[in-house]
């Protein structure tokens, strides 16, 4: 009986383990998905900065042909 016991307390310890294995690597996959997400948003936000940037370069360029034109009217 006692032998019984002790197996069945072994096996009920085994599974806690397993149980906490598992627990930690589903937190672990969580944390890799937010940092993938803060990646994805940083990506974005360089990206529609680098656009911005680049349109009002864009714009500048076109207020300079513009000075350029009413200079030589």
């Amino acid at each position: 009986l006692e032998a019984a016991l002790t197996r069945a307390r072994a096996r009920e310890r085994e599974r806690e383990r397993e149980r906490e294995r598992g627990e930690r690597e589903r937190e672990r996959e969580r944390e890799r998905e937010r940092e993938r997400e803060r990646e994805e948003r940083e990506r974005e936000r360089r990206e529609r900065e680098r656009e911005e940037r680049e349109e009002g370069e864009r714009e500048r360029e076109r207020e300079r042909e513009r000075e350029r034109e009413r200079a030589m009217v």
